[in-house]
Order: C-alpha cells, then sequence, then structure tokens
C-alpha cells in the first residue's frame, strides 16, 4: 500500500510537471500573437482550485477577457508542497507572463512571488496583513507591483471561539485544528487561546498537515473529551473539508469552520468571507491590470461582509439546540 501512495505521488508530480511544460507552447503562441497570458500559481491542487476558479472567470469576463478567445492562463500547482512555490514563481517570471495570480499558504504564495519579480504584476489573496508581510506600503496605495484581496484570516478566529461558546456549553476544553505550516497559524492560535481565557474555556491545538494526520488529529481530540472543535482557516484544511465533516460527524463533535461550503456539505456552522467573492475579484483585478491599470494604484479589497451559516440538520443529529440569538444573526441557515 505504502508503495502504491509513493506511486501516485510521483505520478501526480509528473503528470503537473508535463502539463505546465505542454501549456507553454500554446502561451507562447498567444504572446507571439498579443495576446496576454495570466500566470496562476496556486499552492494546492488542480482538485482544490476547481471549486472557485469559475468564479476567477466570472470575474475575468466582467473586465472583457475569456480565456481562449483574447487571453491565455498558464497554471501552475504545488499541489501542497510549498517549498516547490519559489520554483514555480521563478518559471512563471523567465517565461514571461503578463501577470501573475498568486493565492494559497494564507498569503505565503503572493510573498514567494513578490521575491521573484519586481516588475511583473501580482495579484493576491492573502489572509496575512499585506502592509506587515510587506506585500504592499499600505491598502489604499500598494505602492508596487503587487494588490489583490486581503481576507481577515487570524482575526476571525477568536469569533468563531465565541459562537462555538455560545452553542456548546460543555465541557470546558475547545479543540482547534490547525495547519502549521500556515503563517497565520501561531498568531490565530495565540489569538484563540487569549479569547478562551476571557470566557473561561480552556484550549488544546492540534495540528495535521497532511491527509493522513487528520484523523489521528480527531483521536485526540475524542481522547480530549473537548467540547467542541474549530477548524481554523487554511487551504489545505479547506481541501479536506469532505473529510473534516464527515469525521466531525462520525464522532459526534459540534464544529465551526471559516466557509460556508463546510456548512453547505454537512458541516454544523462557519463564520468567515466569502471566498468565491474573492476570487472573483481576483479576476476583476487581473483584467483591470491587462487594460493597462497598475496595482500600485489599485486598492487591496477586504470582505465588506462576514457570513455566518447554521446547518440545523447537523445540530439536530448532534443533539444540539442552537440558541434563537444565533438563528437571527445567520446569513444562511439550512434546515
Amino acid at each position: 500500500m505504502k508503495h502504491r501512495i509513493q506511486f501516485l505521488r510521483r505520478r501526480r508530480e509528473f503528470i503537473t510537471l508535463l502539463g505546465g511544460a505542454a501549456a507553454w507552447p500554446l502561451a507562447a503562441r498567444a504572446q507571439q500573437a498579443g495576446v496576454p497570458v495570466i500566470g496562476f500559481l496556486y499552492g494546492g491542487t488542480s482538485d482544490d482550485a476547481a471549486y472557485y476558479l469559475p468564479a476567477f472567470r466570472r470575474g475575468l469576463r466582467e473586465m472583457g477577457y475569456i480565456e481562449g478567445r483574447n487571453m491565455a492562463i498558464e497554471f501552475r500547482w504545488a499541489e501542497d508542497r510549498y517549498d516547490r512555490v519559489s520554483a514555480l514563481a521563478e518559471d512563471l517570471v523567465r517565461r514571461p507572463v503578463s501577470l501573475i495570480v498568486a493565492i494559497g499558504g494564507g498569503g505565503s504564495v503572493a510573498k514567494m512571488a513578490k521575491e521573484a519579480t519586481t516588475t511583473i504584476p501580482i495579484v493576491f489573496i492573502s489572509s496575512l496583513d499585506p502592509v506587515e508581510s510587506e506585500l504592499v506600503v499600505s491598502l489604499n496605495s500598494p505602492g508596487g507591483n503587487a494588490t489583490g484581496i486581503s481576507l481577515f484570516g487570524s482575526l476571525l478566529e477568536p469569533k468563531k471561539l465565541e459562537l462555538l461558546h455560545e452553542v456548546v456549553a460543555e465541557p470546558a476544553l475547545i479543540a482547534m485544528l490547525m495547519n502549521p505550516n500556515n503563517s497565520n497559524a501561531e498568531s490565530g492560535a495565540k489569538a484563540v487561546q487569549v479569547a478562551a481565557g476571557a470566557l473561561g474555556r480552556r484550549l488544546t491545538v492540534v495540528t495535521a498537515t497532511a491527509e493522513s494526520e487528520i484523523e489521528p488529529a480527531f483521536l485526540k481530540i475524542l481522547q480530549l473529551q473537548a467540547g467542541g472543535l474549530i477548524v481554523a482557516a487554511d487551504p489545505f484544511l479547506n481541501s479536506r473539508r469532505e473529510q473534516l465533516v464527515a469525521l466531525a460527524a462520525r464522532n459526534r463533535i459540534a464544529a465551526i469552520y471559516e466557509w460556508r461550503e463546510f456548512v453547505q456539505a454537512d458541516g454544523l456552522m462557519s463564520y468567515g468571507s466569502s471566498l468565491p467573492g474573492a476570487w472573483q475579484q481576483v479576476g476583476v483585478y487581473a483584467g483591470r491590470i491587462l487594460k493597462g491599470e497598475k496595482p500600485r494604484d489599485l486598492p487591496v479589497q477586504q470582505p465588506t461582509k462576514i457570513e455566518l451559516a447554521v446547518n440545523l440538520k447537523v445540530a439536530k443529529a448532534l443533539g444540539i439546540d442552537v440558541p434563537t440569538a444565533i438563528l437571527l444573526r445567520a446569513d444562511e441557515v439550512i434546515e
């Protein structure tokens, strides 16, 4: 079994590299024909991105750009191996592409893209503070070759704890599942620790960096008899939402997530911004830059609305009576 898994991983990596090589002649012909080429640099896999890519393409279409007609896209997938991102970014710079879309790793993909070029425009989605991480000079006037969408990231984790606290009163211990490779992991955990203390709750952090580590993490949560689970915002964990939701249901754990897609997949609760909306705005910004606008003149966008979603079917299965106050605040209630 172990050898088969290793074989499949090597095969997937080969296909990824082959796909990049095969795309190059198409991109080269597009550039020779005067058609702009977008380099799409993503920290996860093509399967992870498939749900959100239609929103990205809608944003481009709003600006008059349609893939295969008046622009081309070269995709680079890091396959959750962030040690590969710098080389993939440098490869796109050498092509060269007209601009780079950089998504993943909480913002680390954008940082590595910016390290690879100071001239090619970059449009990012980042959960890091774009100013503190030196992606931009300021949110209103980015000042360099990068702009994009800033999600609230670790800032929302304490609020997720507060919501879970309202729904699950006992026991006092709450677990938090996070990916330690995420740039926001440490700050998010610290913020939740402080919030837990203020609410009289205790927090334990469990980690997973690969699919094989998720079930052991849930086993630890069960052994500790935690009263609930916060799943941290993270591209890798987001890509495993079906597995996470299934494990939470099987083990009867009340869990809150960042994205409403978890609730739509039969998770209990979510609190966060709209990822499809962020990807669509990235497409809009990419289109505006292709039309001649400069990243330094395009303010970094932030979500205008944070969405709360609740799945009452899941609550009933867990024997949870969701407070009316939460239901009244919810943007989506699945019954």
